[in-house]
């Protein structure tokens, strides 16, 4: 419970909200903290919007200590916020396709909103690093030279596919204008008979 406490008191916010409804309840911090998490766990079990709830716990605190860590002088914390992104983009990613199969089960966003606190959890040992240094980082180093091929196939397709588009927007554009000039003056050519 002291733990609790503490993870309590690191948090500004939360710390502030809890203390009034404790004033106001006579209800500790730690109590009141335990009983949120407890409907929180209900509400994603139960499934009423909980992929809805799940993600903005995914989005909600990692995007506004993103935003923060761009802003402090600090890059070290720019780094693990950059891992939390690069991991809950590859689980986005995987979510895709399994997601529908996976949301049948009773505790899936559960589950979820567990392993999302996880990846941002500020301590050492928390998922995004893991997940990052174990998996995500030995792939990419490994298939470098791969990525960084298909991703210059796929960039000088989509400049030829954008110079393509904008040579028949432009021939489009002068056929049109050619045409209305045509008309125009051929409007012209009937008002003076």
């Amino acid at each position: 419970m002291n733990k609790l406490d503490d993870i309590i008191g690191q948090n500004e916010i939360v710390d502030k909200y809890l203390s009034m409804i404790e004033q106001k309840t006579n209800v500790k911090k730690r109590y009141i903290a335990l009983g949120l998490a407890g409907i929180l766990c209900l509400w994603l079990y139960a499934g009423v919007m909980a992929s809805l709830v799940c993600n903005i716990i995914g989005f909600a605190y990692p995007a506004y200590k993103t935003v923060k860590a761009i802003e402090s002088n600090d890059k070290d914390d720019d780094t693990e916020w950059l891992m939390y992104w690069v991991v809950f983009s590859a689980f986005s990613c995987a979510e895709f396709f399994s997601d529908i199969l996976l949301s049948w089960f009773p505790f899936y966003f559960l589950g979820k909103c567990i392993f999302l606190i996880w990846c941002m959890a500020p301590t050492s040992y928390n998922g995004s690093r893991i997940i990052y240094s174990k998996l995500i980082r030995p792939f990419v180093l490994r298939h470098e030279n791969q990525i960084d091929g298909a991703l210059g196939k796929a960039m000088g397709n989509a400049k030829t596919m954008f110079n393509s588009a904008k040579e028949e927007a432009n021939k489009a554009v002068a056929e049109a204008t050619s045409e209305v000039v045509k008309n125009a003056l051929s409007g012209d050519d009937k008002k003076q008979e």
